[in-house]
């Protein structure tokens, strides 16, 4: 940074502060109480700008990148768009979705057209990792990552997964269709078609016996794909039949081993005898049965070669689940009315098309039997009058309906028609199943119960018999409503009935509607029938409320204008209000105010509210005009918190406002970002840095103290401890605890809780994991090389002589003096890194080459001539007097022979370490390799530590550049004091 500060917002010299949007945390965080200069004194100016970064720069928008667990097939980076992801059906998915960002994101899944859930069913697609147990071939697609944690948009990264596989091929022969005869084999040519279901595409081919067949290989044989089956089938076509042709054919299908997929063959023998199914159904159609007889259709094959397979299905959907199947032969036991429809026996031996025959299944049924009456139709009269002519009318429903019969009866006695009592049927398309009848010019004699009997000609179902009483006393209906009952009030939740009374005889059915809008009944039907007048309504609603109409309907009464009347239902309901349910933190000695709002009650008048703490009554009131009420509490103390409530009461109850008033402090939030979090790493144990930020340190007491709790995962006991805090902790503020002697590779849960003079906060859990590295979709990558596989990095088989991992409490006690590092980059005497042994046998100009793993690298915009920047920087140490050169060479995915330098450094460069820095913009995957030049001597050991790659161009510095090769990258050295700042213990 030097002596300038442009690039550095609100950065004031000359005072005694620095200030970013009137954030204040550094000085409390350091405790250098002085000057600036005192300041620069005591920490040196370039840690003290890394640090106010830490302070600040803490909270940070998610970032997502996506990798996969290596049980793919094959991961593609196509051209410019997208990664693709191959896997055999049946196989496992899973791909991990790694976030970086503060708060920790939420991360959900998604795919194409619709939410991963929608399709999964599984709760994985709110976790890191997505996991699909035998996947099938409609579960591929693009699948998304989405994180975010209310900082800046949502981070979304995608890779489509393609799903392989292959059906088993099926052969279907087919004859010239303008030649077709009787004899399936009488015309000249043949099709063998082959077809099967696969991704990628299908190739096939044909063999005759163990002959190949290919196009042109034989005359009488032509092979050839139809334009519109995009690749799907293959027809083999013999042409002018010969009698070498009657063989043995088969089909291989192949996706050419993708995904470890074999090879899939069907065979098919052609002879003079192969032919088309044929099919006879043993039934009648249709088959007319009554209710809860056992029924068996039974089809059999009357040709076809080879013997066709026989199946049964039903154009409603499937088979009943009783039904009994054998063969061709298909039987329901005790059938019933839902069993009734069109069954069809099919039979295929993929020979020409399957043959399908048909048969109707109906189940006898006779129900809703109604009457009514309909006076004199001549007359605008509703009143049955002596000498005046009169209507009874029946109907029912019958199945079949041809079979329904009637029969009349007065007075028990059976009625035939003639010139005064007429019978007839109605005109099934006009009222199916109703008979009438007509008695001309009514006579006191005619008085009687008249009875209308309906019934099946094949017998086995009960009858339906209707009464209709015609006698003086037989009237048109009248519908009023009792006084007290409209307009009716109760209250949501209770039961009620809505009444009409009917008088009249006979008393017709009443629909009940609602009057007032288009909406359903409570039933959910838009009418609703009662018998005897009287609606009940279960559990009423607010929604309820409205005018309901009860009106007569011609069924079970007379055939004239509808009587109508109305009912008005009103529902009370106590007070809804907000919030029903708010936590309120707050320290002792500070003020709080609580506000509870009425949204909406009936009724509104008389509305009055009641404060209560716990069971203590603290305010009371009454509303006026105001639809809130307030309470404040001046000054907190440790009797003042707890849980208070509003109660809004009306004539229907209360409505209640519950307010948790605490001084808990918040959970603090873990930093899952840290820079190499295994900042200790032995054989058998591992040290962790756990870092974590206190969300809203200033809503509550300060916080005195965390209460760590650790255990080995799987186990039940914590183990506990309590971590002082020194000072008020600052909003964003970065703590940093390590944890020691972990045991390598266990996982362990971490759980922390703050302590404040209230007492207990909330605490949260976090998982930590010992975890060698992985190679993901670049986006970050560090190495320090302390675990067993040194981060993926192999010795090159094409040099001299290999890179050893080494630390310094580790190495020969006959070591070289004069060279090499007395330390690691950090400076523990325990940490490892890479060097080259210089000692004999080695000559000079012998060469050790240590490669990386493949990085992927984003995919480049399709409209941009840009790549995606990267900054790779790393440690070196060179010191002795016969120090040879260290070079880096970038190596592109596909220029395998190619390596371009990328940087280069020879001779003593003294007993410290230094770092590189250079940025590169490979076009596509790569790898970097270090090589490491023995120079004149023994005294020549080089090493390096601390390899990163992080997305984005380096951070400029004004160091002077040291020695570069070529033009794809630059570098920069930054002095080792900003680093080593950051592994300072902090707070």
């Amino acid at each position: 940074w030097g002596e300038h500060t442009d690039d550095v917002p609100a950065l004031v010299h000359g005072e005694r502060r620095w200030e970013l949007d009137g954030f204040k945390p550094c000085w409390a965080h350091w405790g250098v109480p002085g000057s600036q200069a005192a300041t620069e004194q005591t920490l040196g100016v370039q840690a003290m700008v890394l640090t106010w970064f830490l302070c600040l720069g803490l909270a940070a928008p998610p970032t997502v990148r996506i990798v996969h667990s290596g049980l793919a097939c094959n991961i593609e980076e196509e051209r410019y768009s997208e990664r693709v992801y191959t896997i055999r059906e049946g196989e496992t998915l899973e791909l991990t979705c790694l976030v970086t960002g503060h708060p920790r994101p939420q991360i959900r899944w998604t795919k194409t057209a619709g939410s991963a859930s929608d399709r999964f069913q599984d709760s994985s697609v709110f976790n890191e990792t997505l996991r699909i147990s035998n996947i099938q071939r409609h579960q591929g697609g693009r699948y998304y990552c989405k994180a975010e944690n209310g900082l800046g948009s949502p981070a979304i990264k995608s890779i489509r997964v393609d799903v392989y596989y292959l059906d088993d091929p099926i052969v279907t022969v087919h004859q010239s269709i303008g030649e077709a005869k009787e004899q399936f084999y009488y015309e000249r040519t043949v099709f063998l078609r082959c077809v099967a279901n696969s991704n990628p595409p299908v190739r096939y081919s044909w063999r005759r016996g163990q002959e190949v067949l290919l196009q042109g290989s034989d005359k009488g044989v032509e092979i050839y794909e139809p334009f519109f089956t995009q690749g799907e089938t293959k027809i083999l076509k013999l042409k002018n039949l010969r009698p070498q042709d009657y063989a043995n054919y088969s089909c291989i299908a192949s996706v050419r081993n993708v995904c470890s997929i074999p090879d899939k063959m069907v065979s098919f023998r052609l002879s003079n005898k192969t032919a088309s199914p044929s099919i006879k159904l043993l039934v009648d159609d249709p088959i007319v049965v009554n209710p809860g007889e056992a029924i068996t259709l039974v089809c059999v094959t009357t040709g076809g070669e080879p013997a066709p397979s026989l199946t049964w299905v039903r154009s409603a959907g499937i088979l009943p689940e009783k039904t009994v199947l054998n063969g061709g032969t298909l039987t329901i036991p005790a059938i019933t009315s839902e069993d009734a429809g069109t069954y069809s026996c099919i039979a295929n031996n993929n020979v020409g098309n399957p043959a399908k025959k048909s048969t109707n299944i109906i189940v006898r049924a006779l129900k809703k039997g109604r009457f009514w009456i309909t006076p004199d139709p001549y007359h605008k009269d509703d009143n049955i009058q002596i000498g005046r002519e009169v209507k009874i009318s029946c109907q029912v429903e019958a199945i079949p309906s041809e079979e329904l019969m009637f029969s009349w009866f007065k007075n028990g006695r059976p009625l035939r028609s003639s010139e005064r009592m007429v019978i007839t049927q109605t005109d099934p398309d006009v009222s199916p199943g109703t008979t009438n009848l007509d008695i001309i010019d009514l006579k006191f004699t005619d008085f009687g119960t008249y009875t209308c009997v309906a019934s099946l000609k094949g017998g086995g179902i009960s009858d339906i018999s209707i009464d209709v009483n015609i006698s003086s006393s037989t009237v048109p209906p009248n519908l009023t409503v009792p006084q007290e009952k409209s307009p009716l009030v109760t209250r949501e939740g209770d039961t009620i009935e809505l009444q009409c009374q009917v008088t009249g005889k006979p008393k017709p059915i009443i629909l009940w509607s609602r009057a007032d809008k288009e909406v359903a009944m409570p039933d959910g039907a838009m009418q609703t029938e009662s018998y005897d007048g009287i609606l009940r309504i279960v559990n009423v609603s607010r929604e309820m409320t409205g005018t309901y109409r009860c009106q007569t309907s011609q069924y079970n009464g007379f055939n004239v204008k509808p009587r109508e009347a109305l009912v008005q239902l009103i529902v009370q309901y106590p007070p809804a209000v907000e919030p029903t349910f708010l936590e309120i933190r707050q320290g002792q000695g500070r003020s709080i105010t609580m506000s509870c709002r009425v949204l909406r009650a009936y009724p509104t008048r008389v509305l009055t509210y009641e404060w209560r703490l716990g069971s203590k009554l603290l305010r009371t009131g009454q509303f006026d005009v105001q639809d809130s009420t307030e309470y404040t509490v001046s000054s907190l103390s440790r009797d003042s918190y707890g849980i208070y409530n509003c109660n809004i009461i009306n004539e229907a109850g209360a409505g209640r406002c519950s307010f948790l008033v605490t001084g808990k402090a918040y959970a603090p939030e873990f930093y899952y970002d840290t820079y190499n979090p295994l900042w200790q790493n032995r054989p058998r144990v591992y040290s962790y840095s756990l870092q974590w930020t206190q969300m809203n340190p200033d809503a509550v007491d300060r916080i005195l103290a965390y209460r760590l709790g650790i255990r080995q995962a799987g186990q039940q006991r914590w183990w506990e401890q309590e971590i002082t805090v020194n000072g008020n902790i600052q909003k964003g503020e970065l703590i940093t605890y390590n944890l020691t002697e972990l045991i390598k590779p266990e996982a362990y849960e971490v759980r922390l809780t703050p302590i404040t003079r209230f007492g207990e906060g909330d605490s949260t859990i976090r998982v930590i994991k010992y975890s060698a590295p992985v190679n993901p979709h670049l986006r970050e990558f560090h190495c320090g090389f302390e675990d067993g596989n040194i981060c993926l990095f192999t010795q090159d088989d094409t040099d001299n002589f290999d890179w050893t991992k080494q630390s310094t409490a580790t190495r020969d006690t006959k070591y070289t003096p004069n060279t090499g590092p007395n330390a690691d980059r950090t400076g523990s005497k325990e940490g490892f890194y890479m060097y080259i042994e210089t000692s004999r046998p080695r000559l000079e100009g012998e060469k050790a080459r240590l490669v990386s793993p493949v990085f992927s690298v984003a995919p480049k915009n399709p409209y941009g001539a840009t790549n995606t920047a990267y900054c790779f920087s790393f440690y070196y140490h060179m010191y002795g007097q016969h120090i040879g050169s260290l070079n880096v060479y970038l190596r592109l995915k596909g220029q395998t022979a190619i390596e371009n330098p990328l940087w280069s450094s020879s001779g003593n460069k003294g007993q410290h370490w230094n770092q590189a820095r250079v940025n590169i913009n490979p076009p596509t995957s790569f790898q970097l390799i270090f090589e490491g030049i023995r120079g004149p001597g023994i005294e020549g050991d080089i090493a390096i530590d601390d390899v990163s790659i992080v997305e984005g161009e380096c951070m400029k510095s004004d160091q002077p550049a040291n020695s570069a090769v070529g033009t794809l990258a630059h570098i920069r050295l930054i002095p080792v004091i900003i680093l080593m700042s950051v592994l300072s213990h902090q707070r």
